[in-house]
């Protein structure tokens, strides 16, 4: 299995991976082009994906994958009710390549076992991924208003795990972004903070999960430096820090290809 968070941020999401026969996307916010020089860095193409699999409707997740799927024929696989509104600034997807699943409910690509789990954010349906091959697990968790006992479960034992650490309190709270908007993003189907990003490490440590990589963090009230270290710090109160890997994923290039 190997996972590789290409870009992670508001100003666009992608991750490629390859495990059990298949290549594929989990969301596509950049241009193609764009994408095709992300995946150049850790000489990858988009050549021959078999799938790309949105989590949510909005264009920070999806601004591409109209034009990857009419360029290179790939299945775009999203819940009914994400389809249903997702923008059409995307373009006109093949009736071939529209593939429904059912949240919640497992389904297999080639011998690549998927869990799309429900997620608490502002969206039709969003949710969160979690694969199986081989004995080895990955996880998507980003774009989460909170984090339920279900989604715990449901990301329990992973190898490794992509999970949100959007902002800062403060710096959202002091920042320029208008009062509406700070509450969006504060809601309990908003976004996962930092501190709460490592309270939620603390209990999936207890579950199996040993390596993090922290994503989707915002551009103007959070840092990378600032994310990992509220992280840790909370790791280590717990005494878990030695026993834990975490990194932070970066906004516009991959942090890495990781093989587990």
């Amino acid at each position: 299995m190997l996972f590789s968070p290409l870009c992670s941020g508001s100003s666009g999401n992608a991750s490629y991976l390859e495990a059990g026969g298949v290549r594929l996307l989990i969301d596509a916010g950049v241009t193609a082009k764009r994408l095709r020089e992300i995946m150049s860095m850790i000489d990858l193409t988009p050549d021959g994906l078999d799938a790309i699999l949105v989590t949510h409707e909005h264009s920070d997740h999806v601004s591409g994958i109209g034009v990857l799927s009419r360029k290179y024929d790939i299945p775009v696989y999203a819940a009914a009710e994400c389809w249903e509104n997702m923008p059409r600034s995307i373009g006109e997807i093949a009736t071939r390549n529209i593939r429904v699943f059912e949240p919640d409910r497992d389904f297999y690509l080639k011998q690549l076992c998927v869990h799309p789990f429900s997620t608490p954010h502002d969206a039709a349906h969003a949710v969160g991924y979690a694969f199986a091959h081989d004995g080895k697990k990955l996880s998507i968790m980003t774009d989460i208003g909170h984090v339920s006992s279900r989604m715990i479960d449901a990301v329990a034992n992973s190898d490794l795990i992509l999970l949100e650490a959007n902002h800062d309190v403060d710096m959202l709270k002091a920042g320029s972004y208008p009062y509406p908007l700070k509450m969006r993003i504060l809601s309990s189907h908003g976004h996962l903070c930092n501190e709460d990003a490592g309270l939620v490490l603390q209990k999936l440590h207890a579950r199996g999960v040993k390596n993090a990589i922290l994503g989707h963090l915002s551009q103007d009230n959070n840092t990378p430096e600032l994310a990992l270290v509220t992280v840790q710090s909370l790791l280590e109160s717990a005494g878990l820090l030695e026993s834990m890997f975490v990194t932070v994923a970066d906004r516009f290039s991959p942090c890495g290809l990781f093989e587990l």
